[in-house]
């Protein structure tokens, strides 16, 4: 089971969307698939399920079924991180439902940071909560692959959130705030990730550390751009300036890569996975039929140009989704 987490810390650049296609994707091609939903703005949970469906969820005088129910045992001191609710979406796809109340567990996460260092047991139990709880989950579907969604911070929430990630991808716009975005993330994953490990090598033994503990891997796997509209198939010539600077700033800030300048579209780097299209209304389209872009049918109104962009799409996150399962191992082939 691999667990990818879609991060970055410049927001509206698209990863909730990604994790919303890139489930449905891996689901047609026969992997079974989680998705956590582990940002308290609940954007991912708002795509899979109509208000309805998430106000039964969350129903006065019934359990949450949502991820804060999962880990309240622990953080209230009374037990450890419990069964998480994993509601199906599809025969292959299932949710873990997120929570405006994450925030609330931002103090917790940074206390218990540093007490790690105390070889404190707690400690090293609130920090792997999310590792824990999405094994769980992952065991309950038989999944192959766990997506996880965080919001856009570099605060101890996501920390813990990224700790449970073997692999990470970063969607990124083809503007100044991503690239300064990148910047910031590449130098603060490898921190956390140095971090984690000089904590692991402090675990007590009572916890087992193979089993109950996350390694923190957090690989880079690359970089997905999103582009903004196009014109005869390029790029809006005001973007295409950061566009030929994402591949080198990508290498020096989150690989830590001797600086240079890296020239050529990102399409033609080696560590971007994708380029994607601006796909202008069938978003809308597919909000309202509940379903991603590349599922629209005349039924759902894509019809003339939006079948042809439906049927772009398609091909865009196939690919996409095949270069994931290879370089992360995803069912068990391919590169890890």
């Amino acid at each position: 089971m691999k667990t990818l987490a879609f991060f970055n810390n410049k927001g509206g650049v698209g990863k909730t969307t990604l994790v919303y296609h890139l489930a449905w994707m891996f689901a047609e091609m026969g992997l079974s698939v989680v998705a956590a939903d582990l940002d308290p703005q609940m954007n991912l949970t708002s795509m899979f399920l109509e208000d309805e469906t998430l106000e039964e969820l969350w129903t006065d005088g019934e359990p949450s079924r949502t991820v804060a129910a999962a880990l309240a045992p622990l953080l209230e001191g009374t037990g450890d991180v419990a069964d998480p609710h994993v509601t199906g979406i599809a025969e292959r796809i299932g949710l873990v439902v997120g929570d405006l109340s994450l925030s609330a567990v931002e103090d917790e996460l940074s206390t218990q940071w540093p007490n790690c260092l105390d070889k404190k047991k707690r400690a090293f139990r609130v920090i792997s909560m999310f590792w824990r709880m999405l094994t769980k989950a992952a065991e309950q579907r038989q999944a192959d692959v766990v997506l996880i969604d965080v919001g856009p911070s570099l605060g101890a929430l996501n920390r813990a959130a990224l700790i449970a990630a073997s692999h990470v991808v970063i969607p990124l716009g083809p503007d100044l705030y991503s690239l300064q975005g990148l910047k910031n993330l590449g130098p603060t994953l490898r921190r956390w990730r140095e971090e984690w490990r000089d904590r692991l090598t402090r675990a007590p033994e009572s916890l087992g550390r193979t089993t109950e503990l996350p390694e923190g891997e957090m690989n880079p796997v690359g970089y997905v751009v999103l582009q903004h509209a196009v014109r005869r198939d390029r790029p809006v010539k005001a973007y295409q300036r950061w566009l030929d600077r994402v591949p080198s700033v990508y290498s020096n800030s989150v690989l830590g890569e001797t600086a240079r300048q890296l020239l050529g579209s990102p399409r033609d780097a080696p560590h971007c996975l994708a380029e994607l299209k601006h796909y202008r209304s069938l978003m809308p389209l597919a909000q309202i039929a509940r379903k991603p872009m590349f599922l629209l049918t005349p039924a759902d109104g894509a019809i003339g140009g939006h079948l042809k962009a439906a049927q772009a799409c398609r091909k865009d996150f196939s690919t996409l989704a095949e270069k994931l399962i290879s370089r992360c191992g995803v069912g068990g082939t391919g590169q890890v």
